[in-house]
């Protein structure tokens, strides 16, 4: 098999599939994605960010009436901007050496 052929995705896979060889170095000192205001999440019915992530960063926690982000597991796709009905969600590039990275082969 040529070496261009081993990176090929098959069509049709499954999101975790594809995301294998994606990994994200992960900045302990700060998230580079904030909500902003948790009453907003509060009144928002739907909870669209908890769909439109591709990787499932976002996702409400009934008990403490909150949206909890695993920003170590973002792949910086940008989903999140647009999902939000409200634009609650700060995102920032991660500082340099941090964030996503591809790792091919």
């Amino acid at each position: 098999m040529a070496e261009e052929d081993v990176n090929q995705v098959t069509p049709g896979a499954r999101v975790e599939e594809k995301l294998y060889n994606v990994r994200f170095k992960t900045d302990e000192d700060r998230s580079h994605l904030i909500v902003l205001d948790n009453q907003l999440c509060n009144r928002c019915v739907d909870k669209p960010c908890t769909v439109f992530c591709p990787v499932t960063v976002y996702k409400w926690e009934n008990g403490e009436h909150k949206i909890s982000v695993s920003y170590e597991k973002c792949v910086e796709c940008g989903a999140c901007r647009i999902g939000c009905p409200y634009f609650n969600i700060e995102w920032k590039y991660p500082k340099g050496g941090f964030g996503v990275q591809y790792k091919f082969g």
